[in-house]
């Protein structure tokens, strides 16, 4: 589930900023090309909610590394703006996800940008059929 909703990201971004933006889901050791995002999962949760029910917490990190180095707050604003717009929703596996709590932060010049994808999901259980049933029933006088 992480790795769908981290590609539906990667998806909007890449319709939102064009090509000309790197996307990045793994960490660079050499070689980084700015403009660029890192998008990763910070803190998944999975608690019971009712039964077979689960609700999934997906707390979603994008960040944001500038192009120009002498007005980096400037341009941070204006990425972390388009990002409330292109990452309210995407699509996750075919379906609408809408991403809540979303916030910007600027540390050491790097845009951090915040959002959690939430789901409901349901676990099926496998059960084991029997065979062959037969019964008998006789009606009493």
């Amino acid at each position: 589930m992480i790795n769908s909703i981290i590609e539906g990201i990667s998806i909007s971004l890449n319709a939102e900023f064009g090509d000309n933006y790197t996307t990045y889901t793994e960490s660079v050791e050499q070689g980084l090309k700015e403009p660029c995002f890192f998008v990763f999962c910070i803190n998944p949760t999975n608690r019971v909610f009712l039964g077979k029910r689960y609700f999934k917490t997906n707390q979603m990190c994008i960040q944001y590394f500038p192009v120009d180095k002498d007005r980096k707050k400037e341009e941070c604003n204006a990425v972390s703006e388009r990002l409330f717009d292109c990452l309210e929703y995407i699509t996750v596996s075919g379906d609408l996800a809408r991403g809540t709590k979303m916030n910007a932060e600027m540390v050491d010049g790097v845009l951090n940008f915040f959002v959690n994808y939430d789901f409901f999901v349901y676990k099926k259980e496998d059960t084991v059929s029997m065979e062959e049933l037969s019964e008998s029933v006789s009606v009493k006088g």
